[in-house]
């Protein structure tokens, strides 16, 4: 029989979706469960029925699994930041590892080597972190007021717009709690409204902070429906102290290691600047930064290369995670000096500029123009001259250069590091034609990846290597990285 809404049922789960949900069956009905893990044994209420699936939530625990771990956050259940918080770390790596190659095995038609040499692909053991919290270098919070009228920040749940207050984020920078709260009782002191959406009033929309993993250095943006903050110079100050009061207060384990130059320990306040968006939108950002006190940038290191990272700069949030996955692009890309590589969706420069060490040449492409801008500055900043930067689409902007270069500027290797949604059709029929020997493709999205690989199998390439990191413990997100060989 079909459970109906507000039924109890009792389920083993057996599977985890691809948001993280327990899978478990009543009767043959598959319900998905927030915060159910593999091996539980639950009792669940039925939330919503629809013909062949639902939808329920965990009444009571008969039987917790061996692989649930207990919540390090308070609001871990509530929030929509981390899905996996009440699952062991090592199921976590199980599950996304499995994810990413069930994907390509199922949707890109990958044979994997599985000990009986079925096929010739291999698929690498996942890369994980040692310590899944505490990692993220950015961090932007919503601001609001809870039912009290106190002004307060946090995280909204899950596919809403509802604010679930939250001192603390368990992957944020801890730093980022002494800042909200110095942003938060600047705000009361002086009558500052948070934003409220659905009135389009209020000034303080969003608190951004970039937080340096190897610098130490912070920067702070208040995303405002406005242009000007009062007291904006006295917040800068009080931001300035709390920070830095903070940072001396770290003992040497929690302090970021790697220190340039003799900077010192601890951490320093580099900026504060406003962010104008005084649209109507779910859009964070807006295009205008008016700085307040300081810098409107960061600079944080890859290895020996340093970047500049401002608000609006895409930038891999976490960094121990971002160097494992970028010696992983580096290896797969197989440099000998004499290769000319073309890095397509490059951003800020951060994978070029990685490259450029061991190529002859890199030429990097990216739609957006502030992100061209940083990406020179930063290869400036450097001393990196065999990397050149264009701005507009990949698709058009590879053949019409290869054209003009009458050829010379040919693909070696082409690197790709695409949005969630994949690379654009038009985008891989031009990388194919320019039959690149080796094709490195770094994608955030399984489904979207298996797609692709398809595609570029279809078009005369192999897949070799897949390699999936963990960039983001807790959650329900992971990367990875292939190789593709040009076989015909």
């Amino acid at each position: 029989m079909t459970p109906k809404k507000n039924d109890l049922v009792t389920l083993e789960i057996t599977d985890i979706g691809n948001g993280g949900e327990g899978i478990g069956k009543a009767d043959g009905y598959t319900l998905f469960v927030k915060g159910a893990v593999v091996g539980d044994v639950i009792e669940a209420k039925v939330l919503k029925a629809k013909k062949t699936y639902g939808y329920a939530k965990i009444e009571k625990c008969l039987a917790p699994s061996p692989n649930r771990a207990e919540p390090v956050c308070p609001v871990a259940g509530k929030c929509g930041g981390c899905q996996l918080q009440q699952m062991s770390y090592t199921a976590q790596m199980d599950w996304k590892a499995r994810r990413v190659k069930e994907c390509l095995e199922r949707i890109g038609g990958v044979e994997f080597e599985d000990g009986s040499a079925r096929g010739e692909a291999k698929f690498l053991p996942i890369l994980g972190m040692e310590e899944p919290f505490a990692y993220r270098n950015k961090a932007q919070f919503p601001v609001g007021k809870d039912k009290n009228g106190r002004i307060v920040t946090g995280f909204y749940a899950g596919h809403t717009h509802a604010l679930i207050p939250c001192g603390r984020c368990a992957i944020q920078a801890p730093v980022n709690e002494v800042i909200c709260e110095t942003v938060c009782r600047h705000m009361e002191q002086h009558n500052i409204a948070p934003y409220d959406e659905t009135a389009h009033a209020g000034l303080v929309r969003h608190i951004l902070t970039r937080v340096g993993a190897v610098t130490g250095e912070v920067l702070v943006c208040l995303i405002l429906n406005g242009n000007r903050l009062p007291e904006a110079e006295l917040l800068a100050a009080r931001l300035k102290a709390a920070v830095e009061s903070f940072g001396d207060a770290l003992s040497p384990s929690q302090e970021p290691s790697g220190k340039k130059n003799g900077a010192g320990t601890g951490l320093t306040l580099k900026g504060v600047c406003i962010n104008v968006n005084r649209e109507k939108t779910n859009v964070i950002l807006g295009e205008e930064i008016i700085p307040v006190w300081g810098d409107t940038y960061i600079t944080d290191y890859i290895g020996g290369i340093a970047y500049r990272i401002s608000p609006l700069s895409f930038y891999q949030v976490n960094p121990k995670q971002t160097k494992v996955l970028y010696e992983k692009v580096l290896e797969f890309a197989g440099l000998t000096g004499k290769e000319i590589v073309w890095d397509l969706y490059c951003g800020i420069g951060t994978i070029s500029l990685f490259l450029a060490e061991k190529a002859k040449q890199v030429y990097g492409v990216e739609i957006v123009p502030q992100a061209v801008e940083d990406a020179k500055e930063n290869a400036r900043r450097n001393g990196i001259a065999n990397v050149e930067f264009f701005e507009g689409a990949a698709e058009a902007v590879v053949p019409s250069k290869y054209l003009e270069s009458g050829g010379s500027m040919r693909a070696d290797v082409i690197v790709v590091d695409p949005p969630r949604k994949g690379c654009d059709e038009r985008l891989l029929q031009t990388i194919t034609s320019m039959e690149p020997k080796r094709l490195v493709y770094v994608s955030c999205d399984p489904a979207t990846l298996a797609r692709d690989v398809k595609f570029l199998e279809e078009k005369g390439y192999k897949l070799v290597q897949a390699q999936p990191v963990d960039m983001f413990p807790m959650t329900e997100h992971v990367e990875t990285v292939v190789l593709l060989r040009r076989e015909k």
